[in-house]
Protein backbone atom coordinates (compact mmCIF):
# COMPACT_ATOMS: atom_id res chain seq x y z
CA UNK A 1 0.00 0.00 0.00
CA UNK A 2 1.13 3.36 -1.21
CA UNK A 3 0.52 6.59 1.53
CA UNK A 4 -1.37 9.07 -0.26
CA UNK A 5 1.23 11.40 1.57
CA UNK A 6 4.31 9.88 0.65
CA UNK A 7 3.19 10.59 -3.05
CA UNK A 8 5.16 13.27 -4.65
CA UNK A 9 2.82 16.36 -5.76
CA UNK A 10 1.54 16.22 -9.60
CA UNK A 11 3.50 19.03 -11.86
CA UNK A 12 0.67 20.74 -13.73
CA UNK A 13 0.48 22.78 -16.80
CA UNK A 14 -2.34 25.12 -16.99
CA UNK A 15 -4.57 24.68 -19.74
CA UNK A 16 -4.66 28.38 -20.38
CA UNK A 17 -8.69 27.70 -21.40
CA UNK A 18 -11.02 28.91 -19.52
CA UNK A 19 -12.44 26.49 -17.33
CA UNK A 20 -10.18 23.18 -18.76
CA UNK A 21 -8.10 23.29 -15.82
CA UNK A 22 -11.09 22.83 -13.74
CA UNK A 23 -12.57 19.27 -15.66
CA UNK A 24 -8.76 18.32 -15.38
CA UNK A 25 -8.43 19.20 -12.09
CA UNK A 26 -5.54 21.21 -12.12
CA UNK A 27 -4.06 20.97 -15.70
CA UNK A 28 -2.15 18.83 -17.60
CA UNK A 29 0.00 16.25 -16.59
CA UNK A 30 3.42 17.29 -17.57
CA UNK A 31 6.04 15.26 -19.69
CA UNK A 32 3.21 13.24 -21.29
CA UNK A 33 1.56 13.49 -24.56
CA UNK A 34 -2.43 14.34 -25.28
CA UNK A 35 -4.73 13.48 -27.94
CA UNK A 36 -6.95 16.48 -29.15
CA UNK A 37 -9.30 14.91 -31.42
CA UNK A 38 -12.28 16.41 -32.77
CA UNK A 39 -13.70 17.23 -36.79
CA UNK A 40 -12.62 19.84 -38.38
CA UNK A 41 -14.21 23.30 -36.81
CA UNK A 42 -14.17 21.79 -33.65
CA UNK A 43 -11.91 24.35 -31.73
CA UNK A 44 -8.48 21.92 -31.50
CA UNK A 45 -6.40 24.69 -33.11
CA UNK A 46 -7.71 27.67 -31.30
CA UNK A 47 -7.22 25.31 -27.48
CA UNK A 48 -3.97 24.47 -28.73
CA UNK A 49 -3.25 28.32 -29.51
CA UNK A 50 -4.36 28.74 -25.72
CA UNK A 51 -1.42 26.02 -24.35
CA UNK A 52 0.90 27.20 -26.05
CA UNK A 53 -0.36 30.92 -25.13
CA UNK A 54 -0.52 30.48 -21.73
CA UNK A 55 2.85 28.48 -21.72
CA UNK A 56 4.59 31.38 -23.30
CA UNK A 57 3.31 33.88 -20.49
CA UNK A 58 4.58 31.52 -17.81
CA UNK A 59 8.09 32.17 -19.49
CA UNK A 60 7.60 28.81 -20.92
CA UNK A 61 9.41 27.41 -24.38
CA UNK A 62 6.50 26.69 -26.53
CA UNK A 63 6.85 24.79 -30.27
CA UNK A 64 3.98 24.68 -32.60
CA UNK A 65 4.47 22.12 -35.24
CA UNK A 66 2.25 22.47 -37.97
CA UNK A 67 1.45 19.93 -40.75
CA UNK A 68 -1.41 21.21 -42.41
CA UNK A 69 -1.25 24.98 -42.21
CA UNK A 70 0.91 27.56 -43.10
CA UNK A 71 2.88 29.66 -40.08
CA UNK A 72 0.77 32.58 -42.04
CA UNK A 73 -2.44 31.31 -41.77
CA UNK A 74 -1.92 29.85 -38.02
CA UNK A 75 -1.05 33.62 -37.29
CA UNK A 76 -3.66 35.26 -39.06
CA UNK A 77 -5.65 32.62 -36.77
CA UNK A 78 -4.49 34.21 -34.09
CA UNK A 79 -4.98 37.43 -35.18
CA UNK A 80 -9.03 37.14 -35.37
CA UNK A 81 -8.78 36.40 -31.30
CA UNK A 82 -6.34 39.21 -30.62
CA UNK A 83 -3.28 36.59 -29.93
CA UNK A 84 0.30 37.69 -31.56
CA UNK A 85 1.70 34.66 -30.54
CA UNK A 86 4.87 36.03 -29.24
CA UNK A 87 7.48 33.90 -27.96
CA UNK A 88 5.79 31.24 -29.93
CA UNK A 89 8.23 29.15 -32.48
CA UNK A 90 6.11 28.05 -35.52
CA UNK A 91 7.68 25.14 -37.47
CA UNK A 92 6.51 23.78 -40.56
CA UNK A 93 6.54 20.21 -42.21
CA UNK A 94 5.21 20.64 -45.91
CA UNK A 95 5.23 18.37 -48.89
CA UNK A 96 7.69 18.50 -51.22
CA UNK A 97 5.15 19.98 -53.83
CA UNK A 98 4.20 22.94 -52.35
CA UNK A 99 6.03 26.35 -53.13
CA UNK A 100 9.87 25.47 -53.58
CA UNK A 101 10.27 29.21 -53.11
CA UNK A 102 10.04 28.92 -48.67
CA UNK A 103 11.56 30.96 -45.88
CA UNK A 104 14.26 29.64 -43.88
CA UNK A 105 11.68 27.48 -41.09
CA UNK A 106 10.12 25.99 -43.57
CA UNK A 107 10.78 22.36 -44.22
CA UNK A 108 10.34 19.40 -46.69
CA UNK A 109 10.49 15.75 -46.00
CA UNK A 110 12.75 14.44 -48.77
CA UNK A 111 10.35 11.88 -49.23
CA UNK A 112 6.61 11.44 -48.72
CA UNK A 113 7.72 8.96 -45.92
CA UNK A 114 7.11 8.94 -42.25
CA UNK A 115 10.27 7.92 -40.23
CA UNK A 116 12.09 11.09 -41.96
CA UNK A 117 9.44 13.41 -41.01
CA UNK A 118 9.21 12.48 -37.70
CA UNK A 119 13.24 13.40 -37.78
CA UNK A 120 12.38 16.87 -38.75
CA UNK A 121 10.36 16.77 -35.77
CA UNK A 122 12.38 15.27 -33.66
CA UNK A 123 15.65 17.32 -34.64
CA UNK A 124 13.07 20.76 -34.25
CA UNK A 125 12.58 19.80 -30.46
CA UNK A 126 16.18 19.08 -29.97
CA UNK A 127 17.13 22.69 -31.14
CA UNK A 128 14.25 24.47 -29.24
CA UNK A 129 14.33 22.54 -26.36
CA UNK A 130 10.52 23.24 -25.83
CA UNK A 131 8.44 22.93 -22.71
CA UNK A 132 5.64 22.69 -24.85
CA UNK A 133 4.73 21.27 -27.78
CA UNK A 134 1.63 21.34 -30.41
CA UNK A 135 1.75 18.96 -33.37
CA UNK A 136 -1.11 19.24 -35.63
CA UNK A 137 -2.43 17.21 -37.13
CA UNK A 138 -1.73 13.39 -36.84
CA UNK A 139 -3.64 12.97 -39.74
CA UNK A 140 -0.76 13.93 -42.18
CA UNK A 141 1.59 11.73 -40.40
CA UNK A 142 -0.76 9.24 -41.02
CA UNK A 143 -0.83 9.35 -44.38
CA UNK A 144 2.52 9.06 -44.73
CA UNK A 145 2.90 6.28 -42.82
CA UNK A 146 3.06 3.03 -44.99
CA UNK A 147 1.08 1.04 -42.92
CA UNK A 148 -0.98 1.05 -39.18
CA UNK A 149 2.13 -0.67 -37.78
CA UNK A 150 4.49 1.38 -38.71
CA UNK A 151 2.12 4.91 -38.01
CA UNK A 152 1.98 3.07 -34.51
CA UNK A 153 5.82 2.33 -33.90
CA UNK A 154 6.69 5.88 -34.52
CA UNK A 155 3.92 7.62 -32.53
CA UNK A 156 5.15 5.05 -29.83
CA UNK A 157 8.97 5.91 -30.40
CA UNK A 158 7.84 9.89 -30.34
CA UNK A 159 6.01 9.45 -27.38
CA UNK A 160 8.97 7.98 -25.24
CA UNK A 161 11.53 10.58 -27.12
CA UNK A 162 8.70 13.47 -25.52
CA UNK A 163 9.29 12.18 -22.42
CA UNK A 164 12.94 11.96 -22.23
CA UNK A 165 12.96 15.62 -23.27
CA UNK A 166 10.54 17.10 -20.49
CA UNK A 167 8.00 17.75 -23.57
CA UNK A 168 4.05 18.16 -22.24
CA UNK A 169 2.54 18.23 -25.89
CA UNK A 170 -0.78 18.30 -27.29
CA UNK A 171 -1.29 16.19 -30.72
CA UNK A 172 -4.44 17.27 -33.02
CA UNK A 173 -6.40 14.29 -35.04
CA UNK A 174 -9.28 16.07 -37.08
CA UNK A 175 -10.86 12.39 -37.50
CA UNK A 176 -11.40 12.26 -41.08
CA UNK A 177 -10.01 8.53 -41.60
CA UNK A 178 -11.95 6.13 -39.13
CA UNK A 179 -9.94 3.28 -40.49
CA UNK A 180 -9.71 0.45 -38.15
CA UNK A 181 -6.25 -0.23 -36.07
CA UNK A 182 -5.28 3.25 -36.37
CA UNK A 183 -6.56 4.31 -33.02
CA UNK A 184 -3.94 6.19 -30.47
CA UNK A 185 -6.39 5.87 -27.08
CA UNK A 186 -3.99 3.11 -26.14
CA UNK A 187 -0.86 4.69 -26.90
CA UNK A 188 -1.15 8.75 -25.11
CA UNK A 189 -1.85 9.67 -21.61
CA UNK A 190 -5.16 11.52 -22.46
CA UNK A 191 -7.73 12.08 -24.54
CA UNK A 192 -9.83 15.00 -24.98
CA UNK A 193 -12.59 14.58 -27.60
CA UNK A 194 -14.44 18.05 -28.83
CA UNK A 195 -17.55 17.60 -30.68
CA UNK A 196 -19.56 20.45 -32.73
CA UNK A 197 -23.21 19.18 -33.19
CA UNK A 198 -24.62 20.71 -35.80
CA UNK A 199 -28.81 20.73 -34.38
CA UNK A 200 -31.60 20.75 -36.44
CA UNK A 201 -32.82 24.31 -35.25
CA UNK A 202 -31.08 26.48 -33.97
CA UNK A 203 -26.99 27.36 -33.14
CA UNK A 204 -24.37 24.47 -33.20
CA UNK A 205 -24.03 22.67 -29.74
CA UNK A 206 -20.38 22.26 -28.95
CA UNK A 207 -19.21 19.84 -25.96
CA UNK A 208 -16.08 18.69 -24.79
CA UNK A 209 -15.68 14.86 -23.35
CA UNK A 210 -12.25 13.62 -21.57
CA UNK A 211 -12.41 10.11 -22.82
CA UNK A 212 -9.42 8.90 -20.91
CA UNK A 213 -6.92 10.71 -18.26
CA UNK A 214 -4.47 7.82 -16.95
CA UNK A 215 -3.76 7.60 -13.15
CA UNK A 216 -5.61 10.73 -12.10
CA UNK A 217 -9.59 11.68 -11.78
CA UNK A 218 -11.07 14.45 -13.86
CA UNK A 219 -14.59 15.65 -14.24
CA UNK A 220 -16.32 12.83 -16.46
CA UNK A 221 -19.15 13.48 -18.86
CA UNK A 222 -20.15 16.30 -21.46
CA UNK A 223 -18.90 19.92 -21.03
CA UNK A 224 -20.65 22.59 -23.17
CA UNK A 225 -18.26 24.60 -24.64
CA UNK A 226 -18.13 28.02 -27.05
CA UNK A 227 -15.60 29.15 -29.25
CA UNK A 228 -15.72 33.27 -29.36
CA UNK A 229 -13.15 36.36 -29.68
CA UNK A 230 -10.39 35.22 -27.16
CA UNK A 231 -10.74 31.55 -27.66
CA UNK A 232 -12.41 28.36 -26.17
CA UNK A 233 -14.57 28.86 -22.80
CA UNK A 234 -15.68 25.96 -21.55
CA UNK A 235 -18.58 25.20 -18.87
CA UNK A 236 -18.07 22.45 -17.04
CA UNK A 237 -21.00 20.15 -15.83
CA UNK A 238 -22.49 21.35 -12.55
CA UNK A 239 -22.43 18.24 -9.44
CA UNK A 240 -24.62 19.75 -7.01
CA UNK A 241 -22.93 17.66 -3.78
CA UNK A 242 -19.67 20.44 -5.27
CA UNK A 243 -22.00 23.18 -4.37
CA UNK A 244 -23.83 22.28 -0.93
CA UNK A 245 -24.28 24.87 1.41
CA UNK A 246 -25.77 25.15 4.07
CA UNK A 247 -28.73 27.46 5.02
CA UNK A 248 -31.83 27.77 7.33
CA UNK A 249 -34.99 25.37 6.42
CA UNK A 250 -37.07 28.88 6.61
CA UNK A 251 -40.34 30.02 4.58
CA UNK A 252 -39.80 32.59 2.12
CA UNK A 253 -42.45 34.67 1.75
CA UNK A 254 -44.30 35.42 -1.08
CA UNK A 255 -45.09 39.19 0.02
CA UNK A 256 -49.29 37.94 -0.09
CA UNK A 257 -50.03 37.50 3.33
CA UNK A 258 -53.11 34.99 2.41
CA UNK A 259 -51.01 32.65 0.35
CA UNK A 260 -48.73 33.03 3.04
CA UNK A 261 -51.34 31.64 5.31
CA UNK A 262 -52.40 28.66 3.43
CA UNK A 263 -48.59 27.45 2.69
CA UNK A 264 -47.55 27.24 6.25
CA UNK A 265 -45.80 30.59 6.41
CA UNK A 266 -44.41 30.29 2.55
CA UNK A 267 -42.33 28.05 0.69
CA UNK A 268 -39.80 26.39 2.48
CA UNK A 269 -36.29 27.81 1.44
CA UNK A 270 -34.60 24.49 -0.59
CA UNK A 271 -37.76 23.14 -1.82
CA UNK A 272 -38.86 23.15 -5.76
CA UNK A 273 -41.96 24.09 -6.49
CA UNK A 274 -43.93 24.20 -9.78
CA UNK A 275 -46.47 26.46 -10.83
CA UNK A 276 -48.87 25.77 -13.13
CA UNK A 277 -52.44 26.67 -14.98
CA UNK A 278 -53.83 27.69 -18.19
CA UNK A 279 -52.17 31.20 -19.57
CA UNK A 280 -53.83 34.91 -18.27
CA UNK A 281 -53.78 33.04 -14.34
CA UNK A 282 -51.26 34.82 -13.17
CA UNK A 283 -48.40 32.08 -13.01
CA UNK A 284 -45.96 34.44 -13.75
CA UNK A 285 -46.91 37.49 -11.63
CA UNK A 286 -46.81 35.22 -8.40
CA UNK A 287 -43.20 34.33 -9.62
CA UNK A 288 -42.50 37.49 -10.03
CA UNK A 289 -44.20 38.45 -6.91
CA UNK A 290 -41.54 35.61 -4.68
CA UNK A 291 -38.77 37.29 -6.57
CA UNK A 292 -39.16 40.82 -5.13
CA UNK A 293 -40.29 39.65 -2.01
CA UNK A 294 -36.63 37.63 -1.14
CA UNK A 295 -34.97 40.93 -2.38
CA UNK A 296 -36.73 42.77 0.24
CA UNK A 297 -36.04 40.57 2.83
CA UNK A 298 -32.48 40.94 1.62
CA UNK A 299 -31.87 37.99 -0.20
CA UNK A 300 -31.01 37.44 -3.85
CA UNK A 301 -32.82 36.29 -6.99
CA UNK A 302 -33.14 35.69 -10.61
CA UNK A 303 -35.42 35.16 -13.30
CA UNK A 304 -35.12 33.08 -16.56
CA UNK A 305 -37.37 33.89 -19.06
CA UNK A 306 -37.76 31.81 -22.10
CA UNK A 307 -40.99 32.84 -23.79
CA UNK A 308 -40.50 36.45 -23.55
CA UNK A 309 -38.02 39.09 -23.27
CA UNK A 310 -36.92 40.90 -20.02
CA UNK A 311 -38.28 44.01 -21.30
CA UNK A 312 -41.80 42.45 -21.54
CA UNK A 313 -41.43 41.09 -18.32
CA UNK A 314 -40.33 44.00 -16.78
CA UNK A 315 -43.22 46.46 -18.56
CA UNK A 316 -45.87 43.88 -18.08
CA UNK A 317 -45.00 43.70 -13.49
CA UNK A 318 -44.84 48.06 -13.80
CA UNK A 319 -48.46 47.75 -14.84
CA UNK A 320 -48.98 45.75 -11.69
CA UNK A 321 -46.89 47.40 -9.20
CA UNK A 322 -44.00 45.21 -9.58
CA UNK A 323 -40.89 47.15 -10.15
CA UNK A 324 -38.23 44.62 -11.65
CA UNK A 325 -35.90 47.72 -12.66
CA UNK A 326 -35.65 49.26 -9.16
CA UNK A 327 -34.44 46.05 -7.50
CA UNK A 328 -31.51 45.54 -5.84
Amino acid sequence: MVDENDKPPRQLAASGVGGLDDILIGGFERRNLYLIEGMPGSGKTTLAMQFLIEGARLGETCLYISLSESEAELRRSAQSHGWALEGITILEVVPLEADPDQQQRLLHPSEVELGHTVDLITEAIETAKPDRVVIDALTELRLLAEDPFEYRRQILMLKRYFSRCDCTVLALDDLTDASPGLHLHSVVHGVLSLEARRMEYGAVRRRLSIVKLRGVNFRSGYHDYVIRTGGLEIYPSLVASDHRTDFPAEAQSSGVAALDSLLGGGLRRGTSTLLIGPSGVGKSTLAIQYALAAIEHGGRAAIFAFDESYRTAAERGSGLGLDLDGAQ
